[in-house]
């Protein structure tokens, strides 16, 4: 089997689990009862009861992802009951709104958790890189502001920026619009840091726009575990903001959806990263793997928070809806919604491969 197929079923099928253990577990601390938890998809392959819960657990054939199915899950059910009754717990729909909430939220929360343990261990062995300027082009606009080497970037328009890539990533968003800039300069007469401003027209050159600052081009070595703890957080971070203004990017027309990657792009970006990095060595390859898992991670997690039917985030907002209201919506309702938001992330996904398709073929 091709390495690089092997290592994105291992990173698809990693991120996919842990959000699905992510609602086990919380279902667990919650005393919902767990029908079945399964490493993958389809057929079963091995499946065992615990006689002490009686959760089946079970390994599927395909191997992306997995499931949590829970008693009660899409509603009262008295048959499911009699079909399980030797499982421990109560029904997820017997269950008061915030126990569910922390249930269906518990999966998209563990995708961040993930994706800062993974950049723990990136930037533990890689390096920090923060916004600091290592100089500017000469007659570009950063020039003309007065900014300098050493100088370190602080906000863009408001916004807090912790690493050099937020940089780039904001200016693609913002467009031709001036940017006031927060930055920090070290005084060496007062031997102490100063904070300054200035406004900043970017300068639009080879289809997209630039300040003109040239930042680092390597990664500082951490100088304490704080810093790596709090970089990771920036990681992160970074990550889901740039989930967000790719949504807002495409919603304002700013980039095509024949851009939306879909599942055999993303195949082939982790095959790619497989390939292209086998020559520096196993360590290299693992950790530009778990770059990916941690921007996939974020991605994953982000998205299964739109609020939107069929994801955990549309289900949130009938959770929030039932806490209003302090009864629950009418099940028939629920479930048709549902499955048309399913319908549509199917159509969605056939759209994303064939795309995908179409540009391997051309």
């Amino acid at each position: 089997m091709n390495l690089g197929y092997l290592a994105a079923v291992v990173v698809l099928g990693g991120i996919i689990l842990f959000h699905e253990f992510g609602h086990y577990l919380l279902a667990r601390l919650n005393g919902i009862a767990v029908v079945e938890f399964s490493v993958g998809f389809g057929p079963r392959l091995l499946s065992w009861v615990s006689q002490k819960t009686g959760i089946r657990y079970s390994l599927k054939l395909l191997p992306l992802g997995g499931s949590c199915a829970m008693l009660g899950e899409f509603g009262e059910d008295e048959d499911e009951k009699e079909e399980v009754p030797d499982v421990k717990g109560v029904s997820f729909f017997d269950k008061g709104p915030l126990a569910k909430m922390a249930v269906i939220a518990a999966g998209p929360i563990f995708n961040f958790i993930l994706a800062f343990v993974f950049s723990l261990v990136i930037l533990s062995w890689a390096g920090i890189d923060p916004a600091v300027i290592a100089g500017t082009s000469e007659g570009m606009p950063a020039e003309t502001a007065g900014l300098k080497e050493g100088d370190v970037i602080t906000k863009l328009d408001g916004r807090k920026i912790h690493l050099s890539r937020e940089i780039s990533m904001y200016l693609m968003t913002a467009g031709q619009d001036p940017v006031q800039v927060e930055y920090r300069r070290y005084d060496e007469t007062s031997s102490s840091w100063t904070t300054e401003h200035t406004v900043i027209q970017p300068e639009f050159k080879d289809g997209r726009y630039y300040l003109g600052v040239i930042l680092q081009g390597h990664r500082d070595a951490p100088e304490s575990l704080v810093q790596v703890l709090q970089y990771s957080v920036y990681e992160v971070r970074y990550w889901i903001l740039t989930v967000i203004d790719s949504l807002k990017m495409i919603a304002g027309g700013k980039v095509s959806t024949n851009d939306i990657a879909g599942p055999v792009r993303i195949v082939t970006i982790i095959d790619q990263t497989v390939e292209e990095n086998t020559q520096y060595g196993f360590v290299t390859v693992v950790m530009n793997l778990l770059n990916l898992m941690v921007m996939f991670s974020a991605n994953l997690g982000v998205m299964n928070l739109l609020p939107f039917p069929a994801l955990d985030g549309g289900r949130l907002v009938f959770l929030i809806i039932e806490a209003i209201r302090r009864k629950p919506i009418s099940q028939k309702y629920e479930i048709a919604i549902n499955a048309a938001g399913f319908i549509l992330l199917i159509g969605l996904m056939i759209f994303a491969t064939f795309n995908d398709i179409t540009k391997l073929i051309v």
